[in-house]
């Protein structure tokens, strides 16, 4: 009710957001006449100007009016089209740091560009986000003429460029790019091995197209960077034969849900399917059953719950996976012997993404094909948490308003809805509900074959391949021409979407419906004139063919325009109302006549999941007839209901994931940001003297409390640490002053560390010393952050079991999180000081000392790094990248050092020297 009256007295919230903004557009619209009177070489030098003017201290803010002023007239002059009032508006919401919501065909593109040109002007970079290569690259070469005429540079970062490419790029005023390009880039620049390696800059504005789609549709799985582990091809092919031998839970007759065990309903089968959340549990019978197959083909000895049995656990779960819960043409295509994940929102292929946990080898199991070898997680990131780390974020799409509680909570976005240019003409028909998928695609067909007759433009939206393929061959049946757009076909996607619009086509999309680009009535003049005069034409050539393009098109336009325009069918309702929405959205642009309807059934799987069941069951009761379609509005109320619980759970997903991330973030940031400073550090020897004053400190406290309950014992448990951690032994006079003065003792023994230290920067020199010191410090950090992902991710299906013992997980996962981490920053710390400090550096000719040791020699293959060498099994199992020559060292004949080992080496499987009774590997080893 107070709502209705503050609506009433002060108009909607997005009302006032334009009401608030309209002073700034009619101080931009005084500033045009000053702009259209400039030269065009005065535009470089106005930008050069107010670039001097924030130098000088001043905000964007205060010159704002002249800079989009600028924009609008640069656009005009190159472009030839004058940006709408609504796009200035929408514009300054960007630069505001909220989103824009903008309904199709209402022109984001050009939209951006003065708010990006505004903010460039800080010389800190703007980056323009995009969905998918295509975009980017064809959103920077269409706009980089109007940026270039106001002076500024524009880059774009594709999938495959190398790392120069992508330096000069981000190094532009404006950055055009994906999202997974931009994450993988800031992954990939931290794990880089030196600074001038890396590519990205600071982040400062980005505006990201297609909000909705980036921010909450791909939010939920985050990015990975992987490197191979294990090889275990070899046991998702043996799982994948025997899985057939399982059988699932008997459902319900009348319901079709499982029994309840809990009620002591009987149970007859080995594992339950959770469509939903696309998950298996197994029974009992089911745990046994698995051991039985396994001991009969002789896979395992033993029982199925030993440790190094265990995992095959999860060779089953993730096998039943992909018979039952993916399905070809649907969740993924084989396509050149591989499995491509097509994306369930754009119906467009993943290029090089995999599923994660073994699911992908699952699937190639399956489909007999060749099984990839098992990736480790390398880095990784939400895009939740890295668009958060940009100073101003703000975004655009066409759907976003019903995903404004979601912006807010999660990144703090306001979301503002601008008004259309012109009033929408689109025609929104009710939703037809038939009572099986055989009546509806009749009635489909018939609808599709009757508008193609009269030559109204129809676009087709399928929600999986499998369905648009199926259309396609009730189509040709019917004799009705159409082209098919899918992840199959995406190669033909420009093509196919400047043709929807022309009179007559049809086109069956699997939910990418040209997406970010526009449908026209009537065709596409310049992608035919482009077509007609080849590539080799001059400009002069391509101007006279599309002249007489467009004058055919302007009275195909007019002709498609009277048949109603374009005619948008939905064949399935999606899960979430916004993916309906930007299907709409393709018909009615610029006040364009349009119209829209959705043909569903009661076997559609959101009907099916969400009570699609029990309604058929009522309509078949009441005697509906075949073919008839349904009208009620418990019908729309349904559709409504069981979206609005899709949306509610994927929100739960993303915020569940962002919850545990923002630990793996705090983490995250701190261990770039301490590997950035390595890198950057000329002075790394004051870091591991720090350490080993610290932990000499320690040492000795830890000698005073304990020495008064038995001195020998304490006496050689001290010595021991010394030996063996820094390779030191302790004197006669050390333990005394340690027994009487620890202070002294503590400050004597420092003292010799430095002049140790001291020593090998005399013989090796500062920068030769510091160039090692950097190498072991990223060599342990990247080793020991790759377990700790691992680590954490246990942690993370470990703590879901505490909510048994009235704990809460995710409190129990921040609490272990940290200790885990703390630990292992301490590991690294002591790690890097006591390799330091066991090195020995001699030089050739010197006479190497009478040691029971073992010694290792090593080649100068990385120049400086080959100087020294710690403990090399430490770092087992990662390959360090070869570093570059850091110059002469300061000995005669450097390339011939030796370094001594002052401790056995073990090997990874032996038992530890801790006297832990755990393998090396497993404990000291890690």
């Amino acid at each position: 009710m107070t709502d209705k009256i503050i609506r009433f007295f002060f108009g909607s919230q997005h009302e006032r957001d334009i009401q608030a903004i309209l002073p700034l557009l009619h101080e931009i619209n005084a500033q045009e006449a000053w702009a259209v009177s400039l030269k065009k070489e005065d535009f470089p030098k106005q930008s050069a100007a107010l670039k001097a003017r924030f130098e000088a201290g001043e905000s964007l803010d205060s010159f704002l009016p002249q800079a989009f002023a600028l924009a609008r007239e640069a656009a005009r002059r190159v472009l030839g089209e004058r940006p709408y009032d609504v796009q200035m508006l929408g514009s300054l919401v960007l630069h505001s740091g909220r989103i824009v919501e903008m309904k199709t065909g209402e022109g984001k593109t050009l939209m951006c560009v003065a708010a990006a040109y505004l903010n460039s002007l800080s010389g800190k970079g703007v980056h323009i986000v995009t969905v998918n290569d295509y975009l980017a690259e064809r959103d920077a070469d269409w706009m980089r003429p109007v940026y270039a005429y106001l002076g500024m540079t524009v880059g774009s970062i594709l999938s495959n460029m190398d790392n120069e490419a992508r330096r000069k790029a981000y190094n532009c005023d404006i950055t055009y790019g994906t999202n997974n390009e931009f994450g993988f880039d800031y992954l990939r620049d931290n794990m880089k091995w030196e600074t001038s390696e890396r590519t990205q800059r600071e982040f400062n504005f980005a505006v990201v197209d297609e909000i909705d789609s980036i921010l909450i549709d791909e939010a939920r799985t985050p990015l990975i960077i992987s490197g191979s582990a294990e090889d275990d091809t070899a046991r998702f092919f043996d799982v994948d034969k025997l899985v057939g031998q399982l059988r699932e839970v008997e459902r319900k007759p009348d319901t079709g849900d499982y029994p309840d065990e809990v009620q002591g309903e009987e149970v007859r089968g080995d594992y339950k399917l959770d469509e939903k959340s696309r998950k298996v549990s197994f029974t009992d019978e089911g745990m046994n059953n698995i051991e039985a197959i396994l001991h009969k083909r002789g896979l395992i000895t033993g029982s199925l719950f030993d440790e190094e049995n265990f995992e095959y656990i999860h060779y089953f779960t993730q096998s039943i996976r992909a018979h039952h819960l993916y399905k070809i043409d649907v969740d993924y295509v084989v396509r050149d012997g591989q499995v491509q994940i097509v994306d369930e929102f754009t119906g467009r292929v993943l290029e090089g993404r995999r599923y994660s946990d073994g699911l992908h080898q699952a699937i190639e199991a399956k489909e007999k094909i060749r099984i990839a070898q098992r990736n480790r997680t390398m880095a990784t990131i939400t895009f939740q948490n890295f668009f958060r780390m940009y100073a101003k974020l703000s975004g655009m799409t066409g759907t976003a308003d019903t995903e404004a509680v979601e912006f807010n909570k999660i990144y703090g976005l306001e979301v503002v809805v601008i008004p259309t240019n012109l009033p929408v003409a689109r025609i929104d028909e009710d939703d037809v509900v038939y009572l099986n998928e055989t009546e509806k695609w009749n009635a489909l067909c018939d609808e599709i074959a009757e508008a193609h007759k009269k030559g109204q433009p129809v676009l087709v939206g399928t929600v999986s391949i499998e369905k648009s393929e199926r259309i396609s061959t009730l189509l040709t049946r019917k004799g009705v021409r159409h082209e098919v757009l899918n992840a199959k076909n995406h190669a033909r996607e420009a093509l196919i979407i400047s043709e929807a619009g022309a009179k007559g086509s049809v086109t069956i999309a699997t939910n990418m419906a040209g997406r970010g680009t526009d449908i026209k009535l009537g065709g596409n003049p310049e992608y035919r004139a482009r077509k007609r005069a080849g590539t080799q034409a001059t400009p002069e050539e391509y101007q006279a063919v599309f002249e007489e393009e467009y004058k055919k098109w302007q009275a195909d336009y007019e002709e498609v325009r009277s048949l109603g325009g374009l005619y948008v069918i939905g064949t399935e309702r999606h899960e979430s109302r916004r993916i309906d929405n930007q299907l709409r959205g393709r018909s009615g642009r610029q006040g364009d006549p349009g119209r829209s309807q959705f043909f569903l059934s009661l076997d559609d799987d959101l009907m099916r999941l969400f009570g699609g069941e029990n309604l058929k069951r009522l309509m078949t009761r009441i005697g509906m007839e075949p073919g008839e379609p349904i009208y009620h509005p418990w019908l729309n109320k349904s559709i409504e209901k069981a979206q609005s619980r899709v949306e509610e759970r994927n929100f739960d997903i993303r915020k569940h994931l962002l919850e545990y991330d923002d630990v793996l973030n705090e983490q995250r940031t701190y261990i770039y940001d301490q590997r950035n400073s390595i890198l950057q550090d000329c002075d790394l020897a004051k870091r591991v003297l720090e350490t080993a004053d610290e932990y000499i400190g320690t040492y000795i406290d830890e000698f005073s409390a304990s020495g008064r309950k038995n001195k020998d014992e304490a006496i050689s448990e001290l010595v021991e640490k010394f030996k063996e951690r820094f390779g030191y032994g302790l004197r006669d006079s050390d333990i005394d002053a340690a027994q009487k003065n620890p202070d002294e003792a503590k400050t004597k023994i420092f003292e010799r560390f430095q002049a140790d230290l001291e020593q090998k920067e005399g013989l090796a020199g500062k920068e030769n010393l510091n160039t090692f010191i950097r190498f072991q410090y990223l060599q342990a950090i990247d080793k020991k952050w790759l377990d700790h992902l691992e680590n954490l991710e246990s942690l993370r299906e470990a703590v879901y079991l505490r909510s048994y013992g009235q704990k809460n997980p995710l409190t129990e996962y921040k609490l272990e999180g940290f200790d885990i981490f703390y630990r292992m920053l301490d590991d690294i710390r002591l790690e890097i000081a006591s390799r330091v400090f066991l090195v020995k550096v001699k030089v050739e000719g010197e006479a190497a000392p009478v040691r029971q040791v073992r010694q290792v020699t090593v080649n100068a293959q990385h120049n400086a790094l080959g100087t020294f060498a710690g403990n090399q099994d430490a770092g087992a199992g990662t390959k360090a990248p070869a570093a570059r020559p850091a110059g002469p060292m300061s000995v005669s004949n450097p390339q011939n050092v030796q370094v001594v080992r002052s401790i056995p080496k073990v090997g990874r499987n032996e038992p530890c020297p801790c006297g832990s009774g755990k393998k090396y590997k497993h404990c000291h080893g890690v």
